[in-house]
């Protein structure tokens, strides 16, 4: 759950707008979206803010999604062109997921609708999109014709700097491209790029579409350096060791590995980090994100209070003190878990794993690099939790990691990475995929139909978690309720979508049931304790995160999975193909549980 509500106090629709536009500038479209969205609570009616709650959704790659609030907040009857131009620019996001003739068919129907869109409003946007999407349609006579009217439009304007004048010249060369005019694009867009500052979202969207441009006319794509994107950087590294005590990291080192941290943030253009903020390697890696006016995210594993004495007091001096201070100057602080430690050392992998995946969703959002960068020893994993462990889980998955030397290893150093060990006598906590589900309609049966949902609905469902194996921890059920822990985030995404699925292809009307019934999924990721059920006297799984996934299900809409944003880090870490997950909002809970950040999981689209 993301923490930061700063923006949440402030009043006007013009104000939320502002805030909203800078979270966009920047890249942060899912922020922007929660803003809007919260805002649309306090101004209904206001179509700025719908504009704005479905554009930055549709730049989360949540297009469905985009694609429903586009047309309930009825954008296209709007005459300012950016409100209206938003459907087309769905429809093209759709197109691009496709290959073949349906590509070129939708590329074609995208070109229409901003070429309408255009005569209706003479906009230079929506003209130079239906060149695009003509060219890339294939109809290259038709988007030469249009890129000559953006010309004209574009040659004057009254805007001499900011993301206006950045957009109007981006966009000469866009239409210089389109007609084949390479090195007038490249002076285009040389004179663009200055205008455009920090604004990571305006020259993601322009590198990608002349990319598009520069695949089908095979124009020398090198001047799309140009278009310099800032690194998302997941960063980590060893506890400082208090003043004159021996370890991994020790105090003395300090000052030259800060100037190690800052060459190495600079040497990767770094703009964004995601981490945590124990003393030493965290707290620095922040302070020197915030020197360079670099994002700062921070995660923590656990509870504020609990993470201050196990991770930041230990470090002596005034590391508590760095701590807040990195704190109130973060973009945002989320919380792998907000429970207790427990001296549980699982706590502190699940919030980096959390930190990793949230990295990897923020460069995916606008098409950054993304890099690892370690203050680390090289010495291999000794536990299940540190920084080794985190380095190589990182490098399993085909990733970079840059290492920063502490130094020369020093005989037998003491670790001040590693937290106490779990006790003997602990419940264990492991992170397991959450599933809960629910059928709509069950309730509403006769008891005649009560024998015939059993044997044509619960029976498949037992049927096809058969295939999963021991991969199915946990499975349970009473009445038309599902509740099922599996071993991972891959398996439970999969184990989901499988079950759907069925539910799917089932015709329950032809059995005698509602032809309405359908189930509804929920999905979370999250460490919970592995125990014994003393009244039913089986093995059990519980803790407060499997609350959490039986809070989201009520809240799923029935036929969908719906995961927290936790399932879907966990996924982007791992990096299954297979699963496209869209962000649905900042969604509240049943029964007054809080909100959290959604995600809508499905299959890839292969078609």
């Amino acid at each position: 759950m993301t923490a930061d509500n700063r923006w949440v106090a402030v009043k006007s629709a013009d104000d939320f707008v502002k805030d909203i536009v800078e979270a966009e500038e920047r890249g942060e479209f899912f922020t922007a979206h929660d803003i809007a969205r919260q805002a649309l609570d306090l101004y209904a009616d206001n179509a700025e803010l719908k504009y704005h709650a479905a554009f930055a959704l549709a730049r989360t790659g949540a297009v469905r999604q985009a694609r429903q609030l586009y047309e309930e907040f009825r954008l296209a009857e709007s005459e300012i062109e950016d409100y209206a131009a938003l459907g087309p620019r769905l429809t093209k996001d759709l197109a691009l997921a496709l290959s073949g003739e349906d590509r070129r068919r939708l590329l074609s129907d995208a070109a229409s609708q901003y070429e309408a869109v255009f005569r209706r409003t003479g906009g230079y946007y929506t003209a130079i999109n239906a060149a695009s999407m003509r060219l890339l349609a294939g109809d290259a006579d038709a988007a030469a014709r249009l890129a000559s009217e953006v010309l004209t439009l574009t040659e004057t304007g009254d805007d001499k700097t900011g993301l206006a004048a950045y957009y109007r010249l981006a966009t000469r060369a866009e239409a210089f491209l389109i007609t084949g005019k390479e090195n007038e694009a490249r002076r285009e867009l040389e004179a663009a790029v200055p205008h455009a500052g920090a604004h990571y979202g305006a020259l993601s969207t322009t590198r990608r579409q002349l990319s598009l441009i520069a695949d089908a006319t095979r124009a020398d794509s090198a001047f799309l350096d140009l278009l310099v994107l800032p690194a998302t950087v997941h960063y980590l590294g060893h506890m400082i060791a208090p003043p004159g005590e021996p370890g991994r990291f020790t105090a003395d080192r300090e000052e030259a590995v800060a100037e190690k941290i800052a060459r190495a943030l600079e040497d990767e253009n770094v703009g964004i980090g995601y981490g945590g903020l124990a003393c030493g390697a965290d707290i620095m890696f922040a302070e020197a994100l915030l020197a360079r006016d670099a994002e700062l995210h921070v995660v923590l594993p656990f509870r504020r209070e609990e993470y201050v004495e196990t991770s930041v007091r230990r470090g002596g001096g005034n590391w508590i003190q760095r701590f807040d201070a990195c704190l109130d100057r973060a973009n945002s602080i989320s919380y792998a878990t907000e429970d207790a430690y427990l001296g549980d050392d699982s706590l502190f992998t699940y919030g980096t794993r959390f930190a990793m995946g949230l990295a990897l969703l923020r460069a995916k959002s606008f098409d950054s690099d993304v890099v690892q960068i370690a203050l680390y020893d090289n010495e291999p994993p000794t536990g299940t939790a540190g920084t080794a462990v985190d380095v190589a889980h990182w490098r399993d998955h085909g990733r970079r990691t840059v290492v920063i030397s502490v130094g020369e290893p020093r005989p037998n150093p003491v670790s001040s990475a590693k937290p106490a060990p779990r006790r003997s006598n602990q419940l264990s906590r492991d992170v397991r995929g959450i599933l809960f589900g629910d059928i709509k309609g069950f309730s509403t049966l006769a008891e005649r139909q009560v024998p015939i949902f059993h044997e044509r609905i619960m029976r498949p469902i037992a049927t096809a978690l058969s295939k999963y194996g021991d991969r199915v921890l946990y499975k349970n059920t009473w009445g038309d309720a599902v509740y099922l822990v599996l071993s991972d985030a891959e398996s439970a995404a999969d184990c989901a979508l499988d079950i759907q699925d069925l539910m799917a292809s089932l015709d329950p009307q032809a059995d005698g049931l509602p032809a309405d019934i359908g189930l509804r999924l929920g999905g979370h990721v999250g460490p919970i304790f592995d125990g014994y059920d003393y009244v039913s006297d089986e093995p059990t799984f519980f803790g407060t995160h499997v609350t959490r996934a039986a809070r989201l299900e009520p809240v799923t809409p029935t036929g969908h999975v719906y995961i927290t944003e936790q399932f879907a880090a966990a996924l982007a870490v791992e990096e299954p193909a297979r699963f496209h997950y869209e962000y649905v909002g900042n969604l509240p809970m049943a029964k007054g549980y809080g909100a959290f950040r959604m995600y809508v999981l499905e299959r890839t689209r292969t078609d």
